[in-house]
């Protein structure tokens, strides 16, 4: 049937070449519109609880991840012309399109009671102008006796000091915020260099957005370098421009395709489909290599350009057509699991690893039907004195040392299987990052003097309609208690509810009194109840009302805690939820409060957990569903074996070195496996279906028939093992932390799967194969 495929292909070359570069056109009209993601990725099923509480929380009281934070420490900001070029920053950002409030030092306010309205009028603490050193520093001792601030626009033992904007969450989730985010350190940049002022800034905001802006750029540089990296190599393979201008060519068909799918079928670009181009040309140039090479060893079989082509087609469609089902698998079936992130990049890379083996199987056939038989020069390198001094060595170690090679595989396996056990699963929103990273580095300044800027909001749910009217004081004594017990914990900061409000409105009642800051007691509360305009309509009109509607829901059922921490990891991030979940069920009866516990910091740590999860699931199905796929192919338990052995060890082997090095298992690096499965197993076929046609062919003793596989199969896999090696190299030229693992880790599994196909496959093959009785 190949080899009529293979007629086929030639006799109709014309219109599928046609057919094919139309199709490419098309998907390239799509890939030209792609868009990035400018939000964190979707990894949560839509129906899990904890999103559904996140979801209702942004619904009731808007974002909570839309604030971007400038951080500077300096013993000069109340200066007069440091101090009024602040302000003049703070009034420039204001004016940008998609900044809608800015909370800083210069624009902090005070409260008054007024004893004939009985509400509380707020006024600036720095009135506004130019103003002189005098007025500054009367203003600073102002500013200073207000505990409301301590902590959240300053720190006083640090000298350090907080400006936060709010950036409008449509702008967010749009390729404008970019712009908005270069805007924004532009203007602070011209003052930091003005006054020799280091500025620092974090929130995600502005980690999304570089983040997106980094996936963007190394996306074409990983593709460039890998296309550079597999021309060279080709090259100096093949000695032939033509043969590496087409295998170039199938591949940056197959990159096309790839992006072409993601905006097809409506995703966008994310850190993990960003990966998809750069890995269709690492596993779209082997199938060039093995088609060529068969192409010219028949050809300096037969000497007939055409018969070569069909025997090419013939002997290697069908090994190839296998070999991209099992990539494929070990990609697709990310799509199994219930994270959108990984399901988006299984479809894609599953769908177009099997248009990589149709672009390869239409396009080389037909345009080596056109070119030139090939010269002696194209075919040299299957004589390579080296390559075959190489492949002798095997032979022997499969002759006359396999007692020896099980016993060091024995030894490697029992070091990996402990350094497994060592093995630790964390992952950090930014661990990705180098630790020198301008990101990385600011975000530990917000944590060193903020206690960090990630957001956590707790909601306190009455279970009523107007149930925080009822008996305020016991509950904001609840929120209260529960608020110390979050303060004290050094990874987090002081947490912020309308009761800090109470307590600044206490404060402003007592005559601006400092140690009048603290918890109303029943006396205060009937007073500061008309200031606070508790029993009011009218919060709009005044600062603390507005204050007041920002941490109640309008039916007044609902009140939260917002709270910034650390970028603490999944693994102690649980350890504080449960902790709090503990002290808020002393606090609050569940009878008649409902607590829950939300915000960005708790769906990362869910979406990083289903991921995980899924892809240790996806490692499993891929094993499966390639053994299946063995078993059809060979239709033999003995070879099924032979077959997944030399691939099981290279994973363990990889999983040991992680444990041993300190790699964590997170979702960049979990990805390793099936990615290392699906391509190493390419490896294993081509070795077995050679080594059934040996077998059908030869005297059917198992030696004879594994060394004429070794002499056959040997060049080409050690060829392409090194060109996937090469292609998986280049990652570790990423920028992002979990990428170079990839890179580097799946290099290291090739390697080994590489070694293992090589010289325990054929012992395997010796030992456990019997001579088949049928001709």
């Amino acid at each position: 049937m190949w080899h009529q495929l293979g007629s086929i292909v030639l006799k109709y070359r014309i219109l599928l070449l046609t057919i094919l570069l139309a199709a490419t056109a098309f998907m390239g009209y799509h890939a030209s519109k792609v868009q990035m993601s400018y939000e964190f990725a979707k990894a949560i099923p839509t129906n899990n609880p904890k999103l559904k509480a996140y979801l209702a929380f942004k619904e009731q009281f808007g974002e909570d991840g839309n604030m971007l934070v400038i951080g500077a420490k300096t013993d000069s900001l109340f200066n007069e012309k440091v101090f009024n070029d602040y302000r003049k920053l703070q009034k420039d950002l204001k004016k940008l399109t998609g900044v809608e409030n800015i909370l800083a030092i210069p624009g902090a306010v005070n409260l008054k009671k007024n004893d004939s309205t009985e509400k509380l009028q707020s006024h600036l603490i720095f009135p506004e102008g130019d103003l002189p050193q005098a007025a500054i520093d009367t203003a600073v001792a102002e500013f200073r006796n207000l505990p409301f601030y301590r902590g959240l626009l300053y720190n006083p033992e640090t000298n350090a000091y907080l400006m936060a904007l709010t950036i409008n969450k449509n702008i967010l989730a749009s390729p404008k915020r970019t712009k908005v985010v270069a805007e924004v350190l532009a203007l602070a940049e011209a003052f930091s260099q003005k006054h020799n002022i280091t500025l620092h800034y974090s929130g995600l905001p502005l980690i999304r957005t570089q983040m997106a802006d980094r996936i963007a750029k190394e996306m074409r540089w990983l593709l460039i370098g890998s296309l550079v990296l597999s021309a060279v190599i080709l090259l100096l393979f093949f000695r032939s421009i033509s043969a590496t201008l087409i295998s170039l060519a199938v591949v940056i068909m197959g990159v096309v395709w790839s992006v072409g799918t993601i905006e097809l079928l409506g995703y966008k670009i994310t850190l993990l489909t960003a990966l998809i181009p750069p890995l269709i040309v690492v596993i779209g140039i082997p199938n060039c290599i093995y088609f060529l090479n068969k192409y010219h060893v028949s050809w300096n079989e037969t000497g007939d350009k055409n018969e070569a082509i069909r025997t090419m087609v013939s002997k290697m469609g069908v090994i190839t057509l296998f070999c991209n089902i099992a990539a494929a698998i070990g990609f697709a079936v990310f799509a199994l699991t219930k994270s959108a992130i990984l399901k988006e990049f299984g479809v894609v890379a599953g769908i177009n690893i099997m248009v990589i083996f149709l672009i390869s199987f239409i396009f080389i056939p037909v345009v080596l039907s056109f070119l030139r038989v090939p010269k002696s020069r194209h075919t040299r390198y299957l004589d390579n004195k080296w390559l075959l001094a190489v492949l002798d060595k095997l032979e022997i170690w499969s002759l006359n040392h396999r007692r020896l090679i099980y016993g060091l595989t024995a030894i490697l396996t029992i070091a990996a299987i402990m350094g497994m056990f060592r093995l630790k699963s964390e992952g950090f929103i930014v661990d990705d990052l180098p630790k020198t990273d301008r990101i990385y580095t600011d975000l530990k300044f917000f944590e060193e003097h903020f206690k960090g800027v990630m957001p956590l909001e707790i909601v306190v749910d009455t279970k009523q309609k107007n149930g925080l009217r009822k008996n305020p004081l016991q509950l904001f004594e609840r929120i209260d208690s529960l608020s110390q017990f979050i303060r004290s914990n050094p990874e987090m900061a002081r947490p912020l509810s309308v009761v800090e409000g109470i307590k600044f409105a206490r404060q402003a009642y007592y005559d601006g009194d400092s140690s009048s800051y603290g918890m109303p007691n029943s006396f205060d509360i009937s007073f500061l109840a008309g200031y606070l305009n508790m029993k009011g309509t009218d919060n709009e009109n005044n600062q603390m009302g507005k204050l007041v509607s920002s941490f109640m829901d309008d039916n007044k059922q609902q009140t939260r805690i917002s709270v910034n921490m650390k970028d603490v990891g999944s693994k102690r991030l649980p350890e504080i939820l449960q902790e709090i979940e503990a002290k808020s069920r002393q606090y609050f009866d569940s009878s008649k409060y409902q607590v829950t516990l939300t915000g960005s910091s708790i769906t990362f740590l869910e979406g990083s957990t289903f991921i995980i999860n899924g892809l240790k699931e996806s490692v499993f199905w891929a094993f499966l569903l390639i053994a299946l796929c063995m078993l059809y192919l060979f239709k033999s338990w003995r070879i099924l074996i032979c077959s997944l052995i030399p691939n099981l060890i290279p994973l363990v082997i990889t999983a040991g070195v992680m444990g041993w090095v300190g790699v964590s298992l997170k979702p960049s690096t979990v990805l390793i496996f099936s990615v290392a499965l699906g391509i190493a197993i390419d490896i294993t076929i081509r070795f077995l279906v050679n080594f059934k046609q040996e077998q059908t062919s030869d005297s059917r003793d198992s030696k004879k028939v594994v060394i004429e596989t070794i002499h056959s199969t040997g060049i080409s896999i050690i060829y392409t093992s090194l060109v996937l090696i090469a292609g998986f190299v280049i990652f570790v030229f990423s920028g992002f932390g979990g990428t170079q693992s990839l890179g580097w880790l799946t290099s290291l599994t090739l390697v080994v799967a590489t070694v293992t196909n090589l010289v325990l496959l054929p012992a395997l093959l010796i030992d456990l194969t019997r001579p088949s009785k049928s001709s």
